[in-house]
This record gives C-alpha cells, sequence and structure tokens, in this order.
C-alpha cells in the first residue's frame, strides 16, 4: 500500500484517485476549491462524471500541507494554466524523496516549458518526476472500461516504479524514457483535436478528420524531432493513440470546442458550452511560438492559431489548409 495524492479533482484526477484507491492505497484528493471538496465528501460522486461511486476511505481536503506531508507520491492533475502556482503552493511541505506524478498536458506559455520543466523549475532541478499520458478518456477509466497509458521518465526505474503503482486488470501501463516527447504529443495532440472538431462543425465528414489526424501527428513528429526527440514515440500510444482519441471521442473537450467554432460559436460561447477546461485553447499560443523557436512548419497548428487569435475567416483558411502545395508526404522539415 502506497500513500499517494491527488492533486486536483477535476475528471481525470477523480478517475485516478479512485483507481489507486480501489487498489489499496491510502489516497487523499486536494482541491483549492472548497465547495468541489465539501461535495465529493457529502456524495462521493463527481458531478462532471455521475456514473461513478467513488469507494469509501479517500481524504478530501483543502490543506496543501496535508495533502503534501508524509505522501511518497504525489499526482498533479490541474490545468496547466494553473500548474506553476500550485506547484509553489506545495513547495514548503514537498521533499527531494518524494516523487512527482504529472498528469497534466500542456506547454506554458510565457516559458514554453513542458509541465515537468515547470515542476522542476518550482520545486528543484533535482525533482523526481514521471509524465502519465495516453489515450485516457476520464469517463471511460471511472467504469474500468480497458484503458492504456505511458508512464514516462528519463529515469527507466522511476517509471517502472510508477508503472507497478498504476497498473490494474483495467489499466495497461507501458514505459517510455523519452519524456519530452511523451508530453509533446500530449500538448499538440489538443490543437489538432481542436482543428479536426472546426472541420466537422464546417460539415467536412471522415475523411478530411483522417487527414487531419495523418497529418497532425507529421506536425507533432516534425516539431519533436526538432526537439530531440524519439520519433517512435509518436506513432505511439502518447502519440498516435492519444490523438485519436482526443479527435474523435465524443468525451474530448477540445473536439467539442472545435466543433463549436466551426458552427459559428465565439470563442467564450464555446467555451461555456464545453463546460470544463480546453487545454488546447490553453496551449495554443505557446505550440503555435514553439513552432516559431525550432522553425517548424505545422501548417494546422498555423491554421487554428490564426482562426482563434486573428480572426482570419474559418472557411478560408480550411479551405486553404487542404489545398496547399504539394509536397512529398514524408519530408520531415
Amino acid at each position: 500500500m502506497k500513500n499517494i495524492s491527488v492533486i486536483g479533482a477535476g475528471t481525470w484526477g477523480i478517475a485516478l484517485a479512485r483507481l489507486l484507491k480501489n487498489d489499496n492505497n491510502d489516497v487523499t484528493v486536494y482541491s483549492v476549491i472548497k465547495e468541489e471538496i465539501d461535495e465529493l465528501k457529502r456524495t462521493n460522486v463527481h458531478k462532471n462524471l455521475p456514473k461513478m461511486v467513488l469507494p469509501e476511505g479517500i481524504n478530501y481536503t483543502c490543506d496543501i500541507d496535508e495533502a503534501i506531508i508524509g505522501k511518497e507520491i504525489i499526482v498533479v492533475v490541474v490545468p496547466s494554466i494553473f500548474l506553476r502556482s500550485t506547484c509553489l503552493s506545495m513547495k514548503k511541505s514537498f521533499n527531494k524523496n518524494q516523487i512527482i506524478v504529472c498528469a497534466t498536458k500542456g506547454i506554458e506559455e510565457n516559458t514554453l516549458f513542458t509541465m515537468s520543466d515547470v515542476i522542476k523549475d518550482c520545486l528543484g532541478s533535482d525533482t523526481k518526476v514521471v509524465c502519465l499520458s495516453g489515450p485516457t478518456h476520464a469517463e471511460e477509466v471511472s467504469l474500468d472500461m480497458l484503458t492504456t497509458i505511458v508512464s514516462a521518465s528519463s529515469d527507466l526505474k522511476l517509471a517502472e516504479y510508477i508503472q507497478s503503482v498504476f497498473s490494474t486488470k483495467y489499466l495497461r501501463v507501458y514505459t517510455n524514457t523519452d519524456i519530452i516527447g511523451v508530453e509533446l504529443c500530449g500538448a499538440v495532440k489538443n490543437v489538432i483535436a481542436i482543428a479536426c472538431g472546426i472541420s466537422s462543425g464546417l460539415g467536412y465528414g471522415d475523411n478530411a478528420k483522417a487527414a487531419l489526424i495523418t497529418r497532425g501527428i507529421h506536425e507533432i513528429g516534425k516539431l519533436g524531432c526538432s526537439m530531440g526527440c524519439n520519433i517512435a514515440t509518436f506513432s505511439g500510444l502518447a502519440g498516435l493513440g492519444d490523438l485519436i482519441v482526443t479527435a474523435t471521442s465524443v468525451h474530448s473537450r477540445n473536439n467539442k470546442f472545435g466543433y463549436l467554432i466551426g458552427k459559428g460559436y465565439s470563442i467564450e460561447d464555446a467555451k461555456k458550452e464545453v463546460g470544463m477546461v480546453v487545454e488546447g485553447l490553453n496551449g495554443l499560443k505557446a505550440v503555435y511560438e514553439l513552432s516559431i523557436k525550432y522553425n517548424v512548419n505545422m501548417p494546422i497548428v498555423s491554421s487554428v492559431y490564426n482562426v482563434i487569435y486573428l480572426n482570419q475567416d474559418i472557411n478560408e483558411t480550411v479551405y486553404n489548409l487542404f489545398n496547399r502545395e504539394s509536397k512529398s508526404e514524408f519530408v520531415i522539415k
């Protein structure tokens, strides 16, 4: 039995807390939002996961020190825009023997840091960090539907240890030492999923979506190669696997957001309609800036950026995206 805290009480955090508790771990869930914690204590149900009943014995708290002190593993599952402030709030109680498992996907806008970079910047460069990423909708994990995920760390033994902690008969965990590549996949695939949603909202069909997914993973791979990542990562679960599920699933917030934009919703109205965090929108500027920094042509990412931030005509932008000058399919740069 491990003593584990889950920092963040959104759907993914709660799904992981349930999984860990059902595997006989001592689990604490922290949220800065008191009303969220009070509701979980009272009902044992998360409002966005109504079919799931949480097991008895999970400790819920709004006290960050209580959530950190004495824990072996700290699973951080907060929106990317709040990761830095959350880690800074943890700093006083955190010690170097603890393992941070990052289940947040994104790129920090101002620094262009990955999430593991943000954690190390806040808690120290020697912090033990493992990234969990892959095609893992909380709605399915919370109901024990078969799922696979990647445990990524530059330290293989650390990745294997977290693999053993999170593996159940419903969740199969693979390891990968290319943590930057895994994190890059988790961030950029959200932007590609928005593009797929926009295409569907405009009335384009499966052919267009297949093209966007296929060319999208190619864009992610080009950026990853420029950043020194392992090209094999992008055809794996954290890359192609996560992109497929995010670009096609009814559970995908990014896909739904894009669909609403394609239907003519404003950005604010689309966000309200989704009702939860849209990480692809949070990370769009950072991903676009990464493409400029590493001089990588990413036409799908650029098209989403142009629609969202430059107010370019959406129909014309998508049409031009599909009618660019043809080049060899597998040219890397």
